[in-house]
């Protein structure tokens, strides 16, 4: 009997690991944005899954203490203009294909532009490279995110 505790716990330890790879194969969860132009964080954004397309959400902005902590989008056009960034969507419409998600679009507050964009998970599902263009996907810019959850 004690041998077939132990032989059940072993198994349970082995297949841990493919559990939590199994749950990082999609980029549904927590990511730290990394600017690409400092190295340094910039936001934690919330992806979720809605319809089959993915979106995600600003849940917080790593800003110094003497710059506002809760800016609004002053660059943005329309339903976005001067509304705040924190709970802003600013990546939506990014639907599975192989092993891409492609097909979105993506917000840069900074400069209230809208990019194509596509996204790419790596490292079995701890960074999401995240890549905004204009046309084609070698007009752009990649980011790499690293999963928070």
């Amino acid at each position: 009997m004690r041998h077939l505790k132990k032989a059940a716990l072993i198994a349970t330890m082995l297949a841990m690991p493919l559990v939590a790879m199994a749950q990082n194969a999609s980029p549904v969860g927590v990511w730290k944005t990394i600017d690409d132009e400092t190295g340094k964080p910039k936001s934690l954004v919330r992806i979720s899954e809605e319809g089959g397309a993915l979106t995600g959400k600003i849940e917080k902005l790593f800003r110094p203490a003497d710059q506002d902590q809760n800016p609004k989008c002053t660059s943005c056009e329309g339903a976005r203009k001067d509304q705040p960034i924190i709970g802003m969507t600013i990546l939506w419409g990014l639907k599975k294909d192989g092993n891409e998600y492609t097909g979105g679009e993506i917000l840069d507050p900074a400069k209230g532009k809208t990019y194509k964009s596509k996204a790419t998970l790596k490292d079995n599902g701890s960074k999401l490279e995240v890549r905004g263009y204009i046309g084609a996907p070698m007009f752009g810019r990649s980011q790499t995110w690293v999963r928070e959850q």
